[in-house]
């Protein structure tokens, strides 16, 4: 389980790197931060959070980055789609076994 401080001390290290100027790594975040590379790798929820800083300052503004935040919300949204189909086929089925 993360802890909310551990998330807040791995944003707050993403954050000093970009204003820094400084190119979002899990070896500069680490350090930063004062826990283990392996750490950040291995946690999902932090390994996620780094990641989307760093695509946010490699591709930030640029058509490249703007297509990869297009596809990813067109997948989400297909998620969030099907999920929505699945409920409201559900709910059908209780209402058909409900006027039996």
């Amino acid at each position: 389980m993360t802890t909310t401080d551990t998330i807040h001390r791995v944003e707050q290290a993403c954050a000093d790197l970009i204003a820094d100027h400084q190119p979002v790594t899990f070896t500069q975040v680490a350090a930063r931060s004062g826990l283990g590379r392996t750490t950040l790798y291995r946690n999902p929820t932090l390994r996620a959070l780094i990641e989307e800083h760093r695509h946010r300052t490699t591709h930030a503004g640029t058509l490249t980055g703007l297509a990869a935040d297009i596809a990813a919300l067109r997948t989400a949204l297909e998620v969030v789609a099907t999920r929505v189909r699945h409920h409201e086929e559900q709910l059908r089925r209780i209402g058909k076994q409900r006027t039996l």
